[in-house]
């Protein structure tokens, strides 16, 4: 099995950059995983809710500690969302198109983390979800 099927087993996921803004892919990514039967944890520090759901202003903010982190945010704010994931031990990363980098993946290697980087909105269509 390969790592992006594997990563869309785990069911409790955070999307940073969840936005409240229906137009933006960070609301669209985040619709896509609820309604798919995610756990899914909106994480943007300019947001109160997003479908109702509240939003928290980091990682170690959230209720649970995510099986996996989806990164909808640019990769200056991504360094400090990924040494929090190192923090508090969360292993697998997935990165929206636009969302990594050469540094952010050094990063993610020298945390030994996960890394996907593909829209997982196109994943789960495909998956059937």
């Amino acid at each position: 099995m390969d790592i992006i099927s594997k990563m869309l087993e785990l069911k409790t996921w955070a999307v940073v950059g969840a936005t409240d803004n229906q137009n933006k892919f960070g609301f669209k990514i985040f619709k896509t995983l609820l309604e798919a039967g995610y756990e899914v944890y909106p994480v943007n520090p300019g947001v109160k809710e997003v479908l109702g759901i509240q939003c928290y202003s980091s990682l170690s903010e959230l209720p649970v500690v995510p099986q996996v982190v989806d990164m909808v945010v640019s990769p200056a704010i991504g360094e400090k969302v990924i040494k929090e994931c190192g923090e508090l031990g969360i292993q697998n990363i997935w990165f929206q198109p636009g969302a990594s980098s050469q540094n952010l993946i050094s990063l993610c290697e020298q945390f030994n983390l996960n890394v996907v980087k593909a829209c997982v909105m196109v994943e789960i269509r495909q998956q059937g979800g």
